[in-house]
């Protein structure tokens, strides 16, 4: 169990900051978040999830989050939400705050003299910042990372060590990048020839709005011609892949190991799950639902939730289905000259 060494804050201070309704004792002291199953005196732990409510009756936290209808269930002082998981976001932003760094530009820091680095920044160890870039106020380039030339922080970004963002890359306000992501890479475009490849150069940019998270080892490539575009408020996991000219819509979610090739253009509020594959030139609309490992190959146009991926089944019984399945274009054909037969017999009789 956790005991935090820090005296915290009061609940009814986390409640009013958080606009969460207050039950039970406000004067509790809370210094951290954690599980039901591990939380300890001074922690605070939540319920979202309906089949851990019975460790509501076991747990030490000194407070809990729960929806109204949990509420009765505990006797333990309690912020109350709608939305308890959100309301745990807001709690733990407030008391796990991410460490301010200090401004100014590292004396191994590689920074063009066009260059223009607010006074708040926060340029760490060994980063290269290149001709005529722009990094906002607070913003913060972490070590061994690359601003490319001419590319743009707005205020408040934060690149963990080791970012890469190719010339001419935009990154909006607040918005984080985890180690290793690339961003404005050159787009996979090629032109055949006499059985050769011609590279054709990638001159748009990545263009990512504000308020958004790009995971580790994530990349983003430029646009052939047009921009590609992250709208405000876009949340990637780690190692997903998006293609040149790509479109994302603003506050659609994403996770690790999606793949997105050129030229897709995706709307707004979207989620799509781990390991989806998503075929270039088409469109999907907003507050469409794809999930894990589905692959989409033609556009989508109405909004749902859409599946491909099949089910995990034991060995054999899995090459049972396959079986069957390969037999299903000879059913079809039969059952097609079924059809036509049955069709002439009814010809012939009238």
């Amino acid at each position: 169990m956790s005991s935090p060494p820090t005296p915290g804050l009061r609940l009814a201070e986390l409640a009013e900051r958080t606009g969460a309704t207050l039950s039970g004792d406000g004067e509790v002291r809370i210094a951290g978040v954690a599980t039901l199953e591990r939380a300890g005196a001074g922690t605070i732990a939540f319920l979202a999830n309906p089949r851990y409510r019975p460790q509501l009756a076991t747990t030490r936290a000194g407070a809990v989050i729960v929806a109204p209808t949990d509420a009765a269930a505990t006797p333990l002082p309690k912020l109350i939400a709608a939305n308890p998981y959100a309301l745990f976001a807001k709690v733990a932003t407030i008391l796990h705050p991410r460490r301010v760094e200090d401004a100014g530009v590292h004396a191994t820091a590689i920074v063009d003299s066009s260059a223009r680095i607010a006074s708040t920044a926060s340029i760490g160890a060994f980063a290269v910042v290149g001709a005529g870039a722009v990094v906002g106020a607070r913003a913060v380039v972490g070590s061994h990372c690359v601003v490319g030339a001419e590319a743009e922080l707005g205020d408040d970004v934060f690149l963990h060590p080791q970012v890469v963002l190719y010339a001419r890359t935009i990154v909006g306000a607040r918005t984080l990048i985890h180690s290793g992501a690339v961003i404005g890479a050159d787009g996979f475009g090629m032109a055949e020839e006499a059985g050769r490849w011609l590279k054709i150069p990638q001159i748009g940019r990545a263009v990512i709005g504000a308020d958004c998270e790009i995971g580790a080892s994530t990349t983003i490539d430029r646009g052939a011609i047009d921009d590609t575009v992250i709208e405000d408020d876009v949340k990637l996991d780690n190692q997903i892949q998006i293609g040149h000219n790509c479109v994302i819509g603003a506050h659609t979610a994403i996770a690790g190991c999606v793949g997105i090739a050129g030229s897709t253009r995706i709307g707004r509020s979207c989620r799509i799950g781990g390991a989806a594959m998503i075929s270039g030139h088409l469109e999907i609309p907003d507050g469409t639902v794809i999930s894990g490992s589905t692959g989409v190959y033609d556009s989508i146009r109405t909004p749902g939730v859409y599946t491909s991926a099949f089910p995990a089944l034991p060995h054999r019984e899995w090459r049972r289905v396959m079986s069957e399945l390969r037999r299903l274009r000879d059913l079809a054909e039969r059952v097609k000259k079924l059809e036509q037969n049955a069709k002439s017999a009814d010809d012939d009789r009238t």
